[in-house]
């Protein structure tokens, strides 16, 4: 396969992935209109567990914000008893940001839910699955997938 073909071919797999993404999203934002949740509220307690704190400079890189927004975010997610600021064990200037038992009990609910399969992909077949599966394995990335790893 050429170069422009494979580039156009890798355009199409990218253009039926992500509109079904974008079909989908009703359902994410359903899950989260549910739980009182804003999406940066769910990006938030998704880069969160309750074990290992994030320092909120390391927040707002990994959130691509500012620092005044990070800070916004924290708040509100300490408002919801989501979680909570803990002083830095060897850096008394800073603090880390924890998930509480009940943010780590939201943050598990809201990956089942996220990561349910809309219809289209329930609807193949077992051989379309396993071809999928298959196909897209490269591109796997499970960082933070701690508590909420979901598996077939």
């Amino acid at each position: 396969m050429g170069t422009d073909d494979h580039a156009r071919l890798a355009a199409d797999t990218w253009r039926v992935m992500f509109d079904l993404l974008i079909r989908s999203r009703p359902e994410r934002d359903a899950v989260l209109a549910h739980l009182g949740l804003t999406a940066n509220e769910y990006k938030a307690l998704h880069s969160l567990n309750a074990e290992d704190g994030r320092t909120m400079k390391e927040l707002a890189a990994e959130w691509q914000c500012d620092a005044s927004t990070a800070t916004w975010t924290v708040d509100r997610l300490q408002r919801l008893d989501l979680a909570e600021r803990r002083v830095h064990p060897t850096d008394r200037r800073a603090r880390l940001v924890v998930l509480t038992p009940q943010g780590a009990r939201m943050r598990a609910e809201l990956i089942r839910a996220m990561y349910a399969p809309p219809a289209e992909v329930l609807a193949l077949d077992d051989a379309q699955l396993r071809a999928l599966s298959a196909a897209v394995s490269p591109l796997r990335h499970d960082r933070h997938m701690d508590s909420g790893t979901v598996t077939a």
